[in-house]
């Protein structure tokens, strides 16, 4: 009899198998296209493991977002980001809960890093599930030689540029932009894991309305090795979707809450304070709705 890991396993393979995916990004493929056929493995390795009474809190607030950009604003979903199946949860929970759950899946577009495509042909094949637009952020310089710098800066410049004109010509399209602000997986043995990127203040002051979105319960539990090595399990998983909010009035708040009219400095910036006070909502969302999880588990 074959275990979850094992079948899980096989689907990975199957994925990478059937995934077609750039390795390497270049200014020319920054935007790319969702792949049905991944979409389809993914669901199914989802599904076998996604227990009853899974689902959605908060689908008025995805109705709402949609509809602001089905009129012309641009629009941001900021996920929680705990395995490299959170995406595959979110857009199957959403589509499973009826309604327009399938129109908000369809105007997804993930801002992915360009690791994604170039690191791991299993991330790679996951990523290509999902439309997307591939940037390289900063911290991929850090540690790099001065040789390999003079090579990578130039092409991060090139890769950035593009996803920003992708980005302009899409967002107000009736598109949601779905960002992982923390910009990285949670490892429990690193806490910084969970601080939000200074990058992401930049979506903020260029969008108009955000939403943001706590996952409780995994399927997938990151290790210290590859993701063939990730624990697997069967949970109650709930996503759970805050108010759709102004961009504007949220950054206001959170530079007034950080700052109170001082000045920023060296130590504390305004760029990362936004970016705490994401993760800070992220937080207080995740533990209001993991209490509700487990009244559903135990039942």
């Amino acid at each position: 009899m074959k275990t979850l890991t094992t079948e899980f396993q096989a689907q990975i393979k199957a994925a990478v198998s059937t995934a077609n995916v750039a390795t390497f990004i270049t200014k020319e493929n920054v935007y790319q296209e969702g792949d049905g056929r991944i979409v389809s493995i993914l669901d199914s390795m989802a599904e076998a493991l996604l227990l009853p009474g899974s689902g959605v809190d908060g689908m008025e607030n995805l109705e709402d977002l949609i509809d602001k950009a089905k009129s012309g604003k641009s629009c941001l979903l900021l996920l929680e980001h705990y395995s490299n199946m959170d995406l595959t949860i979110f857009s199957l929970l959403v589509r499973q809960a009826g309604g327009r759950g399938q129109e908000i899946a369809d105007a997804l577009i993930a801002i992915a890093g360009a690791k994604l495509n170039e690191d791991n042909p299993v991330v790679a094949a996951f990523a290509s599930a999902y439309t997307r637009i591939v940037i390289y952020p900063s911290h991929y310089l850090s540690g790099l030689s001065p040789e390999k710098k003079q090579v990578e800066i130039p092409r991060s410049i090139s890769i950035n540029r593009a996803a920003m004109k992708a980005l302009e010509e899409r967002k107000t399209a009736g598109r949601l932009v779905l960002i992982f602000p923390s910009g990285t997986r949670y490892r429990p043995w690193d806490p910084a894991t969970k601080r939000g990127v200074r990058e992401i203040d930049f979506y903020i002051r260029s969008f108009d309305y955000m939403c943001c979105v706590a996952l409780n319960g995994q399927l997938l539990h990151v290790q210290r090795t590859d993701m063939m090595n990730d624990i697997v399990s069967q949970d109650v998983v709930r996503v759970t979707a805050g108010p759709a909010r102004s961009c504007r009035e949220f950054r206001a708040a959170a530079l007034e809450a950080a700052f109170a009219g001082e000045q920023p400095t060296d130590s504390k910036d305004r760029k990362q304070a936004v970016a705490d006070a994401i993760m800070a909502e992220l937080e207080g969302l995740h533990v209001e709705a993991e209490e509700k999880r487990k009244q559903i588990a135990q039942v």
